[in-house]
């Protein structure tokens, strides 16, 4: 199946050190060959003039409306796309990653996740890793597959029952009540990991595998399991910085990762875990 790489931060930060790791597993320590992607969300640039819109720069605080997407349908560990996110560090508070291995739908560009759909004037952002069997509910909103995955799917059917549970943009813990309630309709179709941002929190829920770790100061080093390289966080963070990164399998050995439960869904913002 697939592998997924979130990240949720207090403050825009780079996951260089991290994608450099996960790309790996496409093709050199793992064979999920079958395309990847990224979405970084981003707020208004550093620089700009946030005194014309009180509001725009209030929402902006909340949520990151911007966003970047990069998708191919080659191996992350050879696709040139994936180098250069490897090179350019993109700082963002909230990542949505994935590399693929098919199970239902062609090896094609509109197949890669994340997927993206705008919800209440935001973008959303979905990745799935699992299998679902005879999942296929009935979609009458506007929220409609363009590939052929189960993965785009139920992101376009949990699209809609948000949209029909709640009029306008609920808080983040009412938002976490409504996805766990849509996860566990969909969960006995099969393997339901998914990650789903907003640019303001992200909520990762686990069927198997799933782990997640949370740095705060002071940090230390950290080594990569997939290739020769660690980084001293100490030297590229402040005390003030919390980040929480989210993955299928650990993505360092000298870290404690902590494994989801089976059946868990939990919500990261700020850099932290929220209590639910």
């Amino acid at each position: 199946m697939c592998q997924l790489l979130g990240m949720n931060c207090n403050t825009p930060t780079d996951i260089t050190f991290s994608f450099q790791g996960f790309s790996q597993r496409a093709g050199v320590t793992d064979q999920h060959t079958d395309g990847w992607g990224i979405a970084f969300f981003e707020g208004i640039p550093a620089g700009a003039d946030q005194s014309q819109t009180t509001a725009a720069a209030s929402d902006a605080a909340a949520s990151d409306k911007g966003l970047r997407l990069f998708i191919d349908h080659n191996a992350a560990s050879e696709s040139p796309v994936a180098d250069l996110i490897r090179r350019y560090p993109i700082k963002s508070r909230n990542v949505v990653a994935h590399i693929r291995k098919a199970t239902q739908g062609s090896v094609a560009l509109q197949n890669c996740h994340p997927f993206v759909r705008e919800l209440w004037g935001h973008y959303w952002v979905f990745a799935h890793n699992g299998n679902l069997e005879n999942f296929h509910p009935r979609l009458h909103s506007h929220f409609h597959p363009v590939g052929d995955t189960d993965s785009e799917w139920a992101f376009c059917w949990i699209m809609q029952e948000l949209a029909k549970s709640h009029a306008s943009v609920p808080s983040v813990p009412e938002l976490t009540l409504t996805l766990k309630e849509l996860a566990a309709r969909i969960a006995p179709h099969g393997t339901f990991n998914f990650l789903l941002s907003n640019g303001q929190a992200l909520w990762a829920h686990a069927s198997t595998h799933l782990h997640y770790i949370e740095r705060r100061h002071p940090f230390g080093a950290a080594h990569l399991s997939d290739e020769d390289l660690q980084l001293d966080f100490s030297k590229e963070t402040g005390e003030n910085d919390q980040v929480a990164v989210i993955v299928t399998t650990p993505l360092t050995t000298n870290e404690t990762w902590t494994a989801f439960g089976k059946g868990e869904l939990l919500v990261f913002e700020q850099g932290r875990r929220l209590p639910i």
